[in-house]
């Protein structure tokens, strides 16, 4: 049987790097096609010459001419460059699976070329069903696309129901570590930096999802990832803040019964699991020991303390576009209080102004999300000012 071929968009993050260590660990199932990064070509590059893609690709053109110098001793491997690059590598005829592990908005409109060349999406970028949920999914479905989740969460899930075919879910129940800044009492967190952002307890995260961890509105986003994955009201999906990490996320269904998947904190088990569904392979590393984890808590979450996590809330009850301004407006808050422009506090208040600002649409179209998405942007940063 041949090798599945994989295209890894965003190879230099955190879901990108452990993806390739699961391809290495199962090399006679899984090859790499193609490795994309925005601005590492470094690594990219080291990347390159170790698992010799047919292409690699950089989304910042202005690094193309320093790429393709450090790539001059592999003239077997294309090197391209720019959004349009990263469009067209994706509808490649060899490639069978797509790990769309790009971070933002930017992730968007490969996802849509991906899923329009029939290929299995592999999802780990939460932003393409936050901003365009409605129109990924109607796609997937017009393209017999099968998209499979990579988030630790939204995996969770998935995992809990296979097997289950068409009982009804009666709730989701969407686990949160709760980040770093869980039990600091709400004052406090008007004077808190970046770094103290950074440390967050279970998991390490590229910097923009660690951010999006300590202010909630990562759970906020997967909570709108899971009504268009599984078909289900944000009513029916509950979130609890789960700081040992250990259950995943669980699902009840309607005679009662909660179905979880558990597992130490490990991304690897994930990715692997999009890659071999419906097998399961094996895979290295640390084993949940349950003699161990006999504390395991639940608490509900702080929406005052936590705004972000109701302002996504409150997108979903909007609908529309309303999810794509508050994905737009978090991404320049999010890169404004990593660059120290900005409290964290502060960040909840322009996702609100940004949300009460631009134009509202019910049912947008994709040159809509395009426009809203770049609106919502300048009046987030107006609001930095």
């Amino acid at each position: 049987m041949s090798k599945r071929q994989i295209a890894i968009l965003g190879s230099t993050g955190s879901i990108g790097t452990q993806a390739l260590q699961v391809i290495e660990e199962h090399s006679d199932l899984y090859e790499v096609y193609c490795l994309t990064a925005n601005n590492k070509i470094e690594l990219l590059a080291e990347q390159a010459h170790k698992f010799k893609p047919a292409a690699i690709v950089v989304a910042n053109e202005a690094r193309y001419d320093a790429l393709k110098a450090l790539m001059q001793d592999m003239p077997d491997v294309k090197v391209y460059a720019g959004a349009r690059a990263l469009d067209e590598i994706v509808e490649a005829g060899p490639i069978d699976m797509v790990l769309t592990a790009m971070v933002g908005f930017a992730g968007l409109s490969p996802t849509i070329h991906a899923i329009k060349a029939h290929k299995t999406i592999c999802l780990a970028n939460k932003e393409t069903l936050v901003v365009a949920g409605e129109l990924i999914c109607r796609l997937a479905l017009e393209n017999r696309a099968s998209i499979l989740p990579v988030d630790s969460e939204h995996s969770a899930i998935f995992q809990s129901l296979v097997g289950e075919d068409d009982n009804p879910i009666d709730k989701i129940l969407l686990t949160a570590s709760g980040g770093p800044f869980r039990q600091m009492p709400i004052e406090q967190l008007a004077t808190v930096t970046k770094a103290d952002a950074l440390r967050h307890p279970t998991w390490d995260m590229g910097a923009k999802i660690t951010i999006d961890s300590a202010t909630m509105m990562n759970k906020g986003f997967e909570v709108i990832e899971a009504k268009w994955l599984f078909g289900v009201e944000a009513s029916q999906i509950q979130v609890l803040v789960h700081p040992q990490s250990i259950v995943h996320s669980a699902v009840q269904f309607m005679d009662g019964s909660v179905k979880a998947q558990l597992g130490v904190p490990d991304m690897r088990l994930p990715i692997q699991y999009a890659f071999s569904f419906p097998r399961r392979l094996p895979l290295s590393g640390e084993r949940l020991d349950l003699f161990k984890a006999h504390d395991l808590e639940f608490f509900e979450p702080d929406l005052q303390k936590f705004r972000c996590l109701a302002l996504a809330f409150e997108a979903i009850r909007q609908g529309g576009n309303m999810p794509c301004i508050v994905n737009a407006a978090n991404e320049v808050v999010n890169r404004a209080f990593l660059e120290d422009r900005c409290g964290f506090l502060q960040m909840a208040d322009i996702i609100e102004k940004t949300m009460q600002r631009t134009p509202f649409v019910k049912a947008p179209s994709y040159e809509d999300y395009l426009h809203t998405d770049a609106e919502a942007r300048r009046i987030a940063a107006e609001a930095l000012q």
